[in-house]
């Protein structure tokens, strides 16, 4: 059983990685920094961490691209992208993602901790605004999640059952749409050379 929580710093920057550590190591985390996507990749194949922080922008791999593997592996685990390079695009890749939150640089170490905090809670979206982090998702009770999740699962039940029943009905219609045209523009044009007659 882990005695500290573990947290994962990607950043090309090792100063980030740093202040990362310098922050959170004191407050009972431990924290191991990796400066690719490609060495936090091959940490994560090693170690089970808490939250994982990632860099956007940096050579080879991308925040994005890490953060996507990182999903797929370990959907359970807060990914934070943290970034100098913020933009909506990328904003909105990492919201489909599921990542936990996005925030942009500088980061102070009152963020680092906030930011930290939050994304061992719960998965919430962060986002940043005016240098401050600032939840972004509505919190909902937790039983309004589980009727929200319950009911996606149902449409979905639905749906598959329902799609044979749809398509059969396009199959059936078609002709019948495509007779009906072709009678109508028939019956048109019969007009059109009578009137001309």
């Amino acid at each position: 059983m882990k005695s500290k929580p573990q947290v994962l710093v990607i950043d090309d920057d090792a100063v980030v990685g740093r202040s990362f550590d310098r922050v959170l190591s004191g407050k009972g985390y431990e924290v191991d920094t990796a400066l690719s996507g490609e060495e936090g990749l091959e940490d994560i194949e090693t170690t089970d961490y808490d939250v994982v922080f990632t860099d956007i922008k940096m050579p080879g791999m991308d925040g994005i691209e890490v953060a996507e593997r990182i999903k797929a592996k370990c959907p359970w685990t807060p990914v934070v992208v943290i970034t100098g390079y913020g933009t909506t695009e990328n904003e909105a890749k990492a919201s489909v993602l599921g990542v936990t939150g996005f925030v942009r640089k500088p980061l102070t170490p009152d963020m680092i901790e906030s930011i930290t905090l939050k994304a061992l809670e719960k998965p919430v979206e962060v986002a940043e605004a005016a240098n401050e982090p600032q939840v972004v998702a509505e919190e909902l009770p937790e039983q309004l999640h589980g009727w929200r999740k319950a009911g996606r699962i149902s449409k979905n039940i639905g749906l598959f059952f329902a799609a044979p029943f749809i398509a059969l009905g396009y199959v059936i219609a078609l002709p019948a749409v495509g007779f009906y045209m072709f009678a109508k523009f028939g019956y048109e044009a019969y007009q059109k050379k009578r009137a001309s007659n």
